[in-house]
């Protein structure tokens, strides 16, 4: 498994907070499933945190099924994302992913304010998108470090 860097221009040089998540790519018929923030006009590949004592997998297949609706079979970390802003280290796990079954959307408070929903796109179509981070350097730090770390997911995994 392959691991990126990405140290964020806010960095304070050490870290002393961490957070795991794990997050879901599901392809089908050259599409991909992603998140779409309705009300921010933002894309992003399901998934989130760990929760308690679950483990990599298990994170993958609720945070997937809450978000999107889609039961999955997640393959082993195909790829790990480590990200330092500020105090924190930032770990996305990426697992390449099976549909299996469906369910009903379980959304966060967040998620529902702005809009979440599930929406199939062209894979070329949403590189193109996440290609655009450094569009946001000066706007919208948040964005930026998502595309930033979505497009370097997708160029690595889906070749």
């Amino acid at each position: 498994m392959e691991t990126i860097e990405i140290v964020g221009d806010n960095y304070f040089g050490a870290w002393d907070k961490v957070r795991v998540a794990c997050r879901g790519i599901v392809v089908k018929d050259g599409l991909i499933l992603l998140n779409y923030e309705t009300k921010t006009d933002q894309w992003m590949i399901p998934g989130g945190g760990i929760e308690n004592e679950e483990d990599e997998k298990g994170c993958c297949v609720r945070e997937v099924e809450e978000e999107t609706g889609f039961v999955v079979e997640p393959s082993d970390c195909v790829l790990q994302i480590n990200e330092y802003y500020e105090d924190t280290k930032y770990i996305d796990r990426y697992f390449l992913c099976n549909i299996i079954g469906t369910s009903e959307l379980h959304l966060t408070q967040r998620e529902k304010a702005v809009g979440m929903e599930p929406r199939w796109m062209p894979i070329e179509t949403i590189r193109t998108i996440f290609s655009k981070h450094a569009d946001y350097t000066e706007s919208d730090e948040m964005r930026r470090g998502i595309y930033l770390r979505e497009y370097l997911a997708l160029n690595k995994i889906l070749r």
